[in-house]
């Protein structure tokens, strides 16, 4: 496959923009679950597990795509506190992405709970049953969730800042349109 030079690979550009949605439905279900504990709200769950392990395996062809198809240059003259800090933030982007749905499986496992992603297709368990574990995992998904929601932010704002105040391409190179050298 040929890759434009200052542009990201399609497949790259496809799995962002497609992880995007997922990861960004997938906070507003997490919030919408823990904001009530009603039974009217178990749809959500049943919607909250799959989408997990379906971020988790897309996570893994991105990284895999991402290290056969490394993204472009950034601009040389942005500083290099915003390179590093960019850097930094791609790759908290894919720990949070794989750590997330492993954390949630884990955290189900430990709770003795069920990992259903159809009606007759079920993981297995990933840890043994234990009520401190589980307690321990499900705090430490809030606020893994939390550090993704913030992440994504920080990666939606400095967008923003390359495409509409900057204009130095690399937005543009995500988006699919031309970018400058």
């Amino acid at each position: 496959m040929k890759t434009t030079p200052g542009m990201f690979a399609l497949p790259a550009r496809i799995l962002h923009w497609l992880m995007a949605a997922l990861i960004l439905a997938m906070l507003f279900i997490g919030v919408g679950m823990v904001a009530s504990v009603s039974e009217r709200h178990a749809w959500l769950l049943r919607i909250h597990k799959p989408l997990g392990i379906a971020i988790l395996l897309l996570a893994v062809v991105r990284l895999a795509v991402r290290l056969r198809h490394p993204p472009p240059p950034l601009p040389a003259d942005l500083p290099a506190p915003q390179k590093l800090a960019a850097h930094a933030s791609h790759w908290l982007l894919y720990a949070l992405m794989i750590a997330m749905p492993l954390v949630g499986w884990a955290m189900l496992s430990a709770g003795g709970y069920p990992v259903m992603l159809s009606e007759s297709l079920r993981l297995p368990p990933i840890v043994p049953a234990s009520a401190t574990a589980f307690a321990i995992l499900r705090h430490l998904h809030g606020w893994l969730a939390m550090l993704l929601f913030l992440t994504f932010l920080a990666h939606l704002g400095a967008a923003l800042y390359h495409g509409l105040i900057r204009r130095d391409g690399v937005l543009a190179s995500m988006l699919g349109g031309t970018r400058k050298s």
